[in-house]
């Protein structure tokens, strides 16, 4: 699962993190590994124009597919970069959401008050984990898939019940 309790479970302990972030199915060694896959596989057919004119016409737009591949796979990968801190004491709740741009968004309540809620249907996503506390609610997790949600929001309910981490 994309996300990491610290302490690890079960520790029966007030104070616990959660650190949740997307799935990546593409890591970076990856993505240069595929990059050059890519740029092997077409260039296998540029051999058979090799010293005539046609190479020169076909070169510019090979290089034009490579070029809208890495940066179609790098935006894909910045989008990407999301970072959510639950950080839960005896007394508050704490959670920060780092953007991908680098933006943060940071809600904090107090931690006996708060609530998860699921939102089966009529969130932008299907399972829709929110918390509410204080006069907000905030969402966590909207990255995951339904099923990742649904673990997380079982763990959640318990960790919160209970005081520690499941």
């Amino acid at each position: 699962m994309p996300y990491e309790w610290t302490p690890e479970p079960p520790h029966a302990q007030p104070d616990w993190q959660l650190c949740l972030w997307p799935y990546r199915s593409l890591l970076r060694k990856d993505f240069v590994l595929f990059i050059g896959a890519t740029a092997l596989i077409v260039t296998l057919p540029l051999l058979t124009v090799l010293g005539t004119a046609i190479l020169w016409g076909l070169l510019p737009f090979f290089a034009l597919m490579l070029w809208g591949l890495w940066t179609a796979l790098s935006i894909s990968y910045k989008r990407g970069e999301v970072l959510e801190e639950l950080t839960v004491t005896d007394s508050k709740a704490h959670l920060t959401r780092h953007n991908p741009k680098g933006g943060r968004q940071e809600w904090e309540a107090n931690r006996y008050w708060v609530t998860v809620h699921l939102h089966p249907t009529g969130g932008p996503v299907e399972n829709y984990i929110t918390l509410r506390g204080g006069d907000r609610e905030v969402e966590i997790g909207a990255f995951l898939d339904a099923q990742e949600r649904l673990a997380l929001y079982d763990d959640l309910r318990q960790a919160l019940r209970l005081g520690a981490a499941p």
